[in-house]
């Protein structure tokens, strides 16, 4: 296929629509939502897997200065009706199939688009086919676009999306950040153009979720510069392999997990795809293991990049191929704009070498704070730098490297995962005394979660049980892959929960600490 035969446009399964429809389709979602209330710096929720219908319904909130909320369609029904009534949804817009389960989650006065679910989602998930019309209690999105107008009123600053982050609360925390001036604009614009490499013309992959803080940024930005967007509904080796051949993908973002399980392709199915088009694959969100970051340099040449940061702080750090065969195991040098601190135990700022908490910001990044909580804002700031609790230091070369986590926080698959919210649900399980939830090494995907459970005297616990009354509660993937029952916890003399003697000899095994 020539670039002249490369289709403009986003792509998802077989379907494709063209920039001019994507607009045109955004435009009146914005002229509906307005007619149903939507002002500049309400919420409009979006509940689906990837599809071109989610980058839409993003677009549309967004004419409006309207905060476009993705929710992460793993979530079961509780968990969901805290994001639409802690985020004051106007709007639910949803993949049909997904609704159903929720007829009595849906906050009073949240008016509920259903979404024909496509069929590439259907070909890669179960999904019950009572399912795939539209309740009766939302309205069929594609019968009611027909009839809006496009949004015609005056250009609105434009706010990025408000992601959903866990908290140690067992709440999400909606990260809102202000929109931006015209000089923030252009400097964010700056700074995506470095970390993500998308130019105008670009061919994007997205084989990550869109409701994830930066695949969402990725896809938003990569669906308005012309080229492609082509849209995973959910990552598979070789599709993804076959993709980047058919497409010419220039850009993509992912995680390590998929480096993993791309690496344990067997060599002659490696061989057989073309991937010479790649200029520019940006990874984050999970550590990297430093062999595989090297034998995915080796196959696609020095075109893989990493940042370090987070929703709250952006892009902090930046690497390139050059630097990870460098500085092994390193997350780059201090990204254009952005400082870093590193902060001992005392509040004291560290000298370049020593081991600290990592404080952050960007100069001329829009300021956020956590929606309905501003006092969970001002908890994580330090004379106006933010910390997500990591532990780093910075080495004579200028390279940041990150040793250890402050908080319990999971990462899994590049999926955060706070073990808070999994230890109240355990206790909520009958005959369950106490228990201690924390990561472990896992080879695909970085960590996995562990649950040690401390039964009640004379209860006898079943493992197969406490999974199934885990799942009632919690999405499947915050369910821990490992449990094990212990009659008694290591405790401190305070009585609390000795976490890390229980965590740390699966560490020292591994030989590595993140």
């Amino acid at each position: 296929m020539t670039a002249q035969q490369l289709f403009p446009g986003i792509i998802s399964g077989g379907r494709r629509r063209g920039h001019a429809e994507v607009a045109g389709r955004a435009a009146r979602l914005a002229g509906g939502y307005e007619g149903l209330g939507v002002k500049s710096g309400d919420s409009v929720c979006i509940l689906m897997r990837n599809d071109i219908a989610f980058i839409e319904a993003a677009y549309g909130a967004m004419q409006l200065g309207a905060y476009a909320v993705p929710v992460n369609w793993h979530f079961k029904p509780e968990e969901i009706h805290y994001i639409l009534s802690d985020s004051g949804t106007r709007v639910l817009v949803a993949h049909a199939d997904m609704l159903h389960q929720l007829r009595d989650s849906i906050p009073e006065g949240v008016t509920v688009l259903s979404v024909p679910t496509p069929p590439e989602i259907l070909s890669h998930y179960k999904i019950d086919s009572d399912t795939l019309a539209a309740p009766d209690f939302a309205i069929d999105l594609e019968s009611w676009l027909e009839q809006q107008q496009p949004y015609g009123g005056p250009a609105r600053p434009q706010p990025a999306n408000m992601i959903y982050t866990s908290g140690t609360t067992g709440h999400p925390k909606g990260v809102r950040r202000h929109a931006p001036t015209p000089e923030q604009s252009a400097s964010a614009e700056r700074m995506r153009a470095l970390i993500y490499g998308l130019r105008l013309g670009a061919r994007a992959l997205l084989p990550g979720p869109l409701y994830h803080s930066a695949p969402n940024s990725f896809g938003l930005r990569a669906g308005r510069l012309g080229g492609a967007l082509v849209l995973m509904p959910r990552f598979e080796p070789e599709e993804f392999l076959r993709l980047v051949e058919a497409e010419r993908i220039d850009t993509i973002f992912m995680v390590p997990t998929m480096f993993i399980r791309l690496m344990k392709l067997p060599e002659a199915v490696r061989g057989k795809y073309d991937m010479s088009s790649l200029h520019h694959v940006i990874h984050a969100a999970a550590p990297c293991p430093a062999a595989v970051k090297r034998a995915m340099i080796e196959w696609w040449g020095p075109v893989i990049h990493e940042f370090y940061g987070s929703t709250e702080s952006g892009a902090v750090t930046f690497a390139n191929s050059e630097d990870a065969l460098k500085k092994p195991g390193t997350v780059g040098k201090i990204a254009p704009g952005a400082e870093l601190r590193f902060v001992g135990e005392d509040g004291k700022m560290l000298p370049q070498g020593e081991i600290g908490e990592i404080y952050s910001k960007i100069a001329g990044n829009p300021d956020f704070t956590y929606h309905n909580k501003p006092e969970k804002r001002a908890e994580i700031d330090r004379d106006g730098f933010i910390t997500s609790g990591d532990i780093g230091y910075l080495d004579e070369d200028g390279y940041v490297f990150i040793c250890d986590r402050k908080r319990d926080m999971v990462i899994s698959g590049g999926v955060n995962i706070y073990p808070a919210e999994i230890e109240a649900a355990l206790h909520a399980v009958p005959g369950v005394h106490d228990c201690a939830v924390f990561g472990i090494p896992d080879e695909e995907f970085g960590e996995a979660l562990m649950a040690v459970v401390e039964p009640q005297a004379g209860v006898t616990l079943d493992i197969a049980d406490i999974r199934t009354r885990l799942k009632t509660s919690l999405a499947d993937y915050k369910v821990p892959k490992h449990i094990e029952i212990l009659k008694n916890l290591p405790r401190e003399d305070s009585g609390k929960i000795f976490k890390r003697r229980l965590r740390d000899p699966y560490w020292e095994r591994a030989g590595r600490r993140i």
